[in-house]
């Protein structure tokens, strides 16, 4: 048996240099979509709204979120008793999530309606 040919090692530490210097391209640039905004007030138009249904989900869920302090506070306390009572609970561990799913779900449905409904102020919006 022969000596056979084994390759050589090399070490890869980056890219390989370039063989023959081709001119670099031009970047591409993308197709306009047709749905796509054309004008900055258009832009502007749909962060405005973003930003208002932003606000509103917020709030919808900071305030009664916020306010669950006092209403446990007005709850009869147990001090007597060694248990919680049953209103804690369900105030705490079951309230919240019907109101968190429907926000949620109406914020999503508007963040979609702000971004495929043709760019037109609203009523409270034009000047």
């Amino acid at each position: 048996m022969g000596a056979e040919s084994v390759p050589r090692r090399e070490l890869v530490t980056g890219r390989p240099p370039a063989e023959d210097h081709a001119v670099p391209r031009p970047p591409a640039v993308p197709e306009p979509r047709p749905d796509a905004p054309e004008t900055d007030a258009t832009v502007s138009l749909l962060m405005h709204r973003q930003m208002r249904a932003a606000l509103l989900a917020t709030t919808l869920l900071a305030v009664p979120i916020g306010l669950l302090p006092l209403l446990l506070r007005l709850l009869p306390s147990a001090t007597g008793a060694p248990h919680v009572p049953l209103a804690v609970w369900l105030l705490l561990g079951v309230a919240p999530y019907p109101a968190l799913l429907a926000i949620g779900a109406w914020y999503v449905r508007r963040a979609e309606r702000n971004e495929t409904e043709p760019a037109r102020p609203s009523p409270v919006e034009s000047p």
